[in-house]
């Protein structure tokens, strides 16, 4: 990172991942299935993962090849959360 790029605003990003946060725990007083809460607090989760990596890891500002680089845990662990996630949900 260069000094002449722009900080995120690290307090409008904090105030979204507080209010996401809120989000996935108002989800669990959905009337709504079981599954489709356990999805949509993933989903909620998924969207903190990227404002957390593209702000305070400061991947926004990074080349494409780390992007190619993480790329391949992130989807390493949507295809283990997608092969898991029937067990977990119709199981326990």
């Amino acid at each position: 990172m260069t000094a002449e790029q722009v900080h995120p605003h690290y307090v409008a990003i904090w105030i979204w991942l507080v209010v996401l946060m809120l989000a996935g725990v108002l989800a669990t007083l959905l009337p709504i299935e079981k599954s489709a809460v356990v999805g949509l607090i993933f989903a909620i989760a998924a969207v903190k993962a990227v404002l957390v990596a593209l702000n305070y890891m400061h991947l926004k500002s990074e080349n494409w090849l780390i992007y190619a680089l993480a790329i391949v845990p992130v989807l390493l662990a949507v295809a283990m959360t997608l092969v898991l996630f029937p067990d977990i949900v119709f199981h326990h």
